[in-house]
């Protein structure tokens, strides 16, 4: 399948100019040949090509088809970026081939990085996704305070991993089927006793994700495949 991502494609017929230039220069493609089309929203386009001129590639959309999504519910992790920002994009796109609906930065007590740029997060996601040929593109947050991010109404299960020695139920054994769950994971440092004490407090239900010690892009991409197995169709 040749799949282009065209967010845009219900307003205007016509690949962006950097699909436009992978479908033309690239892949050579040319008038009346069929390609597959996605608005990052969860519908993929039946589409051929329709016209062609200098850099610009216009389609005729024959059938808007809706995604089926291979899980349940609504998957959401929310994680402090590492300081090798090389490992956070690995995470990204990994979670996001396997299957992730929500993705979120948090600013904890002990993060080693504090800012993020979020727009090549989302060139990854999306990039992801075609990969994977999915047609909903992960939401996407900016970095937020924890103490804020807790404070929000969110509907669903709620846990929190975390390294302390405490006695925690397995993800796998306590996360329900066809249900929103969110799973917050912490910084190198972890997160600090008080930002586990107000996650508690604020409902979110500690939990292990087995004997290993794991590095912060390792467990987030361990729990979003333990919930997307969790809910698969």
């Amino acid at each position: 399948m040749r799949l282009f991502y065209t967010p845009d494609i219900e307003k205007s017929p016509e690949l962006p100019d950097e699909e436009a230039a992978h479908c033309l220069r690239v892949l050579r493609l040319t008038l009346g040949d069929e390609i597959t089309l996605t608005d990052g929203k969860g519908f993929f386009y039946k589409a051929t090509i329709s016209a062609v001129t200098n850099k610009r590639c216009q389609v005729k959309v024959i059938e808007k088809i809706p995604e089926k999504k291979g899980w349940t519910g609504h998957i959401h992790i929310a994680m402090a970026p590492t300081k090798n920002m090389d490992r956070t994009e690995w995470f990204a796109e990994k979670a996001t081939e396997i299957g992730l609906d929500e993705l979120t930065f948090l600013n904890c007590k002990l993060s080693e990085r504090k800012v993020i740029k979020t727009e090549r997060i989302e060139k990854i996601l999306i990039s992801a996704v075609k990969q994977s040929l999915k047609a909903s593109v992960p939401i996407l947050h900016e970095m937020i305070d924890f103490k804020k991010f807790i404070a929000q109404p969110i509907s669903g299960q709620k846990f929190i991993a975390h390294c302390y020695p405490d006695v925690k139920p397995l993800l796998k054994d306590i996360a329900k089927e066809k249900e929103d769950a969110l799973i917050m994971i912490g910084p190198e440092g972890d997160f600090s006793k008080e930002e586990v004490d107000a996650a508690i407090n604020a409902g979110f239900q500690p939990i292990s994700l087995g004997q290993s010690r794991l590095r912060t892009e390792t467990a987030a991409l361990v729990a979003s495949h333990i919930l997307n197995l969790k809910n698969q169709l």
